[in-house]
């Protein structure tokens, strides 16, 4: 079992920094023989990759090197309590003013931060030892966005527009966030932030460039139209992967023939944007159409596009099951913003470090999904282990490592690390039962059925195919 006691190399690439100006704090570990707790976890998320580098400016160079301050940041946004300043000074054992931190902030560009994502957020899951993150030899995703709200301070409510709701103006402004996820270990893949206003459409679009190869997509009834299904399917075509999508019922296709499965294989038009007449090309995929039934309920239909044409390898009612996985993507939402973060609200001030504050979230989920992994020890499925008895009892032992790394030998870190890890697997989480929740909110905003009191149904759902 690896563990997070061990120093890296003094000349590997890991804990150098690729900047244009020099900084007395160089290396991660600056005055420490040794990293050890977070450290050590962040490093090796880093691997052996370089930090993106920041252009020269003029004035006097930064004392605080760009890597300790990202290492801060991503370490920040996992403790609720404290400032940034702070949770610098307990890593690295250094003093940075809380001004110091916001103008650093203030003045790193946004391409640190999505250079950053992209070398770090990678795949974890393995076949052998994951088998639950796999569908027959296809890695499971799922493309899916969120919206997280910022605090009203004027530079918000400036740059940030509020959508409207049914008794005016939301309470909050929105920055929405698209993230590429393993659906297995809840591991981020990829993320599009819109730090400028974009769509949650936008940015999903823009993920579709960042898909694994080998990989079953899943994603929702936003997707679930040609004009996405077209770029999709080039972008899976290119890495050999393929999507399952919920269409939209208000769409029209041309059946070609009927399946042994009783799915259909249908014929898709390509529209151009803002001619609807003229189409561009006919996509060519599978339909399954199926009626759920809940005791008590009116039947609801689902409505499947899967690019796996083949019913024998890919059989319909199996795709149906499959497709409710999706729903770990809102689980894994669950867990950043209400477990990790521990607030309905963005703590930063402006749009640009608000964003920031994203990315730090979610480079510190692919952080913790490492972590679980270790913890697990292939020994149960990961998604097991619990993700918010995992995080607090990190916490801890990052505090410790950090406090007592002088006063600790590295044999007593490493033992401190085992015994954290041997009672680990036993802070599992039940077996999931089968419930729904109404598709209801409290205030709708156009033609959602208003919720007035809670209601859920635990009684299995069972489906015929039309």
């Amino acid at each position: 079992m690896r563990k997070h006691f061990k120093s890296c190399e003094a000349g590997s690439s890991a804990s150098r920094v690729q900047s244009s100006a020099p900084d007395r704090t160089t290396a991660l570990g600056q005055g420490r023989s040794d990293d050890s707790g977070f450290l050590a976890a962040w490093k090796e998320l880093l691997g052996a990759l370089r930090l993106p580098s920041v252009p020269l400016r003029r004035g006097r160079k930064p004392r605080v090197a760009l890597a300790a301050l990202l290492a801060a940041l991503v370490y920040h946004v996992m403790n609720p309590t404290g400032t940034l300043a702070e949770h610098f000074a307990r890593l690295f054992e250094d003093a940075l003013c809380d001004s110091a931190c916001s103008d650093r902030r203030a003045r790193l560009p946004w391409r640190i931060f999505a250079e950053l994502m992209q070398r770090v957020l990678r795949p974890l899951a393995r076949k052998r030892r994951h088998p639950e993150a796999f569908w027959r030899e296809w890695l499971l995703v799922a493309l899916d966005g969120t919206q997280h709200s910022v605090t009203n301070t004027p530079q918000n409510n400036a740059a940030l527009r509020k959508a409207k709701a049914r008794r005016g103006r939301a309470a909050f402004a929105k920055i929405s966030t698209s993230v590429l996820l393993e659906l297995g270990l809840h591991n981020p893949l990829a993320a599009a932030i819109g730090h400028k206003g974009q769509s949650e459409w936008a940015l999903s679009l823009r993920l579709l460039a960042r898909l694994p190869k080998k990989s079953l997509v899943l994603a929702d009834r936003l997707s679930g139209c040609a004009a996405f299904a077209a770029p999709a399917w080039r972008a899976c075509r290119r890495v050999g992967s393929h999507f399952l999508l919920r269409a939209r019922t208000q769409i029209k296709v041309q059946v070609v023939r009927r399946l042994k499965d009783g799915s259909r294989l249908v014929r898709v038009p390509v529209r151009k944007k803002g001619q609807p007449r003229l189409i561009l090309e006919w996509l060519e995929l599978r339909e399954i159409r199926v009626p759920l039934h809940r005791p008590g309920h009116r039947p609801t239909e689902l409505r499947l596009w899967p690019t796996l044409l083949d019913p024998t390898t890919a059989p319909a009612s199996e795709l149906v099951e499959l497709y409710a996985k999706r729903w770990e993507h809102e689980l894994f939402y669950r867990e950043l913003k209400r477990q990790l973060r521990k607030s309905g609200l963005l703590q930063s001030h402006t749009g640009p470090t608000a964003a920031q504050e994203i990315a730090a979230l979610v480079l510190a989920a692919a952080l913790l999904a490492r972590e679980r992994d270790r913890a697990a020890a292939d020994q149960v499925p990961v998604l097991r282990v619990s993700f918010l008895k995992l995080l607090e009892l990190l916490k801890p032992l990052w505090l410790v490592l950090a406090l007592g790394g002088d006063l600790l030998s590295a044999r007593q870190k490493e033992q401190l690390t085992e015994r954290f890890y041997e009672p680990a697997p036993t802070h599992l989480t039940p077996k999931r039962r089968q419930r729904s929740c109404p598709r209801k909110i409290r205030q709708p905003v156009s033609g959602w059925p208003r919720l007035l009191e809670n209601e859920y149904w635990e009684s299995p759902v069972t489906f015929t195919f039309a």
